[in-house]
């Protein structure tokens, strides 16, 4: 267990932004993990839970407190049963079940961050969630002392949330563990229309599993969304906003603000989001609020790939981020209605 005082956390973060904790601890255990943790709240220290740091903005003042980073390393796969310990890097696990012929993670390739950080936001993309393939996570309790296993129905999953996320106090991911299938080296049945349309097959197809995730990986390359330290469009944390979902007395003021604004031959993307639900997307109303790709002038800026991601240029601060992401919430309810939540975790500020 490594322990740093004053401690640079800026680059632990695919922002490469924020200022440094008073204490920084690298724990390589479960145990290790517990101890800090348990020090922490026994001494009622401020607690800052780090791990891939891909969904993490911190402000420019840092951490007044002690920041954990999660390094412990676990792959076991037992059959089509996996688990993963919480610090292991994600993307690579999702290689290694390609390499052994399963399917249902595949087109999670290329998400940056550690395993531990996927059921706190229910990670998804390309037709798929974790939440899909999660059978149970192990947290340690910081209420009760205890670690705990919690079911796939217990860890209340939703769109970009769940129970972890609801209790960002409470709960500490140490193990995540996946039922995945063994369907003969193809894929999952793709659910995703870019995907399919990439591959040169329908909409519930399968495909090699190797074919899926290396579409999968040129498709978010080419949109930024492949970590690439000479790549500024990489330095962010993905998609900064989650897809809105609105009721149907929303969706209709929405779409009264789409034809007032644009025509009434325009139709905005719209998806099934459950009873009554919509979703739409976020891209596409930061886009026609008019932030399009490389919108901006300072230092942070829009993807030149992606209008979703925000991004530092290399010379950013926290705040720089911040401000281009508020004009872009204000833009887009004044353009729309519509408030956009930001996906990524804010630490000593708010947008």
């Amino acid at each position: 267990m490594q322990e740093l005082h004053d401690a640079p956390l800026a680059p632990l973060t695919t922002f490469r932004l924020g200022g440094p904790a008073v204490r920084l601890v690298t724990a390589t255990t479960d145990e290790e993990v517990i101890a800090v943790v348990r020090e922490a709240d026994a001494a009622g220290t401020p607690l800052l839970i780090i791990g891939g740091g891909s969904n993490l903005v911190i402000g420019d003042k840092g951490f007044d407190g002690t920041a954990l980073r999660i390094a412990t390393k676990g792959f076991r796969l037992e059959g089509t049963a996996l688990e993963l310990a919480a610090g292991e890097v994600w993307t690579d696990a999702v290689a290694r079940t390609v390499e052994a012929g399963l399917a249902g993670i595949e087109c999670l390739a290329g998400i940056p961050g550690s395993a531990g950080a996927t059921p706190i936001q229910n990670v998804g993309a390309y037709g798929q969630e974790v939440s899909a393939t999660i059978t149970e996570v192990v947290a340690y309790d910081r209420r009760t002392d205890e670690t705990v296993t919690l079911t796939n129905a217990e860890c209340a999953f939703s769109y970009r949330h769940s129970r972890f996320k609801e209790h960002p106090d409470r709960y500490v991911v140490l193990r995540v563990r996946f039922a995945l299938e063994d369907a003969g080296g193809l894929s999952a049945p793709l659910k995703y229309p870019e995907t399919a349309r990439a591959l040169g097959v329908e909409a519930g197809d399968r495909v090699p599993a190797a074919a899926a995730r290396e579409t999968v990986l040129r498709l978010r390359a080419g949109k930024g969304m492949v970590l690439d330290p000479e790549d500024h469009d990489t330095w962010s944390a993905g998609s900064f906003f989650t897809n809105p979902i609105l009721d149907a007395a929303q969706y209709e003021a929405f779409l009264g603000r789409v034809r007032s604004r644009l025509g009434a031959d325009v139709t905005p993307p719209a998806f099934p989001a459950g009873e009554g639900l919509v979703k739409t997307s976020a891209a596409w109303l930061i886009d026609k609020a008019g932030f399009t790709k490389g919108y901006g002038s300072g230092p942070a800026r829009i993807s030149t790939k992606h209008t979703l991601a925000l991004t530092n240029r290399g010379e950013a601060t926290t705040e720089d981020l911040l401000a281009l992401a508020r004009e872009v919430v204000a833009g887009v309810r004044d353009a729309f209605g519509i408030t956009l939540v930001n996906e990524p975790v804010t630490v000593g500020v708010e947008i």
